[in-house]
């Protein structure tokens, strides 16, 4: 019995990396799944869920996926439809190829208001009288069913004699009901055909399909051409058996018992491939390159470090990776197959670090060098912007630069020695008074008779 199991889940996501809990659309078809659980607690947010061609006898435990629009559980062993009120967003339910007799069970959809879609071709339910009427009356909100468009004529015809419709589903669903109780008793006992039932319904019993026989298998074929087949294994095929989930479950484990007693006899007559030598017996490091992927591998100078740029599949899940660097080699394992390379030079491993593209999906190992300098990059000096040099005063341009150059003696040096203009002499000096001052005009002022000279005085400038 496989089971549902986070594991599963989680490699089934790989896009949404890997996680469960934000996880919208997941697909676990085929997968052999006997019973439908954990889903609704992991996948809160789950809008669409493929469950096909399993082995599930009943829908359960998924009415907690209050945002699922769409639920596909074509090809199980599904028989009643139930436990789908939860999923108040369901917009389209697919139950092709399924048990489903009990048509009076597909009431309970009446909740799930935004129904659009519904499929039961295959189902035991779709051969009654008045299938699809009945489905219409019971299901208004319906679009679609089976994939044929509903009309608002036909629609309006199916609930004008509901009532009476309704009456004939019940009486033929209880016929199917007793049918199936004797189909379990058969498939209990397992005491053969039952003659009582095969005059009934003769449509019941079918030769069982062998999955890996030609599907126009004759009776009558030379012996010969299956040689491959043992007796007991044509007998299983060739015994005519009713069409239910216990025949189906039947030939499921069958089929997987076989596949076990083949792998218990390969299993002495198989030689295990040796693994693959990555050093030679005296130490030295191969080459090798079993994803065959492409790769660069540059040395940065400036920097003293290796570079490896290997071109990883760009959808390929980080997990799926394991990088090994050694001083003298670099290692990829991609998805169990081995990339290694011998480098030029010895690195640091503990230095070296690596990144993905997230347009491309390359992986880029850098390795410092474990000997060498890092080198400093050299700029060039600045050229002056101009030389000063003199050429009798005239200007001179060096290295594009422009100067006129002047007499030094004609600088803008102060001479404090001619400060004072000697033709414009003033009094201000000594105490006495050296000269008399001029007036503008050019003529003296005579001085006052009245006017006394004070020496204590100093003297006006």
């Amino acid at each position: 019995m496989v089971r549902i199991s986070e594991d599963l889940i989680r490699r089934r996501a790989e896009h949404n990396n890997c996680e469960i809990f934000s996880l919208e659309e997941v697909s676990l078809h085929q997968q052999d799944i006997e019973r439908i659980e954990h889903i609704d607690k992991w996948c809160r947010d789950l809008k669409i869920l493929y469950l096909q061609n399993n082995l599930i006898p009943k829908i359960e435990n998924v009415g907690r996926l209050k945002k699922l629009e769409y639920l596909n559980l074509a090809l199980n062993n599904i028989e009643v439809i139930e436990n789908l009120e939860g999923c108040e967003s369901l917009q389209k339910l697919d139950l092709t190829v399924n048990f489903v007799g009990r048509l009076s069970s597909v009431k309970s959809l009446s909740q799930n208001v935004h129904l659009r879609e519904l499929y039961l071709v295959g189902n035991p339910c779709t051969e009654f009288e008045g299938y699809r009427p009945y489905v219409l009356a019971c299901l208004p909100q319906l679009q679609w069913l089976d994939g044929t468009a509903i009309g608002r004529a036909e629609r309006i015809r199916a609930g004008q004699d509901i009532d009476g419709l309704r009456g004939r589903i019940l009486e033929q669903e209880a016929e199917y009901v007793e049918k199936r109780e004797k189909q379990k008793g058969l498939a209990h006992t397992h005491t053969g055909v039952d003659s009582s039932i095969s005059e009934e319904d003769p449509d019941i019993w079918k030769q069982r399909p062998n999955p890996e026989s030609p599907p126009t298998q004759n009776l009558h074929t030379d012996v010969s051409s299956h040689s491959t087949d043992t007796l007991e294994e044509r007998e299983f095929w060739e015994k005519p058996c009713a069409f239910t989930p216990e025949s189906r479950l039947e030939a499921h484990r069958h089929l997987e018992e076989k596949r076990r007693q083949k792998e218990k006899m390969r299993e002495p007559n198989s030689k295990t491939k040796p693994p693959r030598a990555l050093v030679t017996a005296e130490g030295r490091v191969l080459n090798i390159n079993e994803a065959k992927l492409d790769f660069s591998l540059n040395e940065d100078e400036d920097n003293n470090c290796v570079l490896l740029d290997l071109h990883v599949y760009r959808h390929l899940d980080t997990s799926l990776l394991d990088l090994d660097v050694q001083p003298s080699y670099v290692r990829v394992t991609v998805k169990g197959k081995v990339f290694q390379l011998v480098l030029p030079d010895e690195v640091k491993p503990d230095s070296s670090s690596a990144q993905r593209s997230q347009t491309t999906g390359h992986l880029l190992v850098t390795m410092p060098k474990a000997r060498g300098e890092i080198k400093v990059h050299k700029t060039d000096k600045p050229k002056p912007l101009c030389n000063t040099a003199t050429d009798n005063g005239k200007a001179r341009a060096i290295s594009g630069c422009e100067r006129l150059e002047v007499d030094p003696s004609k600088g803008p040096t102060v001479d404090l020695a001619n400060i004072v203009s000697k033709e414009n002499y003033t009094t201000h000096g000594p105490l006495h008074l050296c000269q008399r001052l001029q007036p503008c005009g050019g003529q003296e002022k005579p001085v006052s008779k009245q006017f006394l000279d004070d020496p204590e005085v100093p003297p006006l400038i």
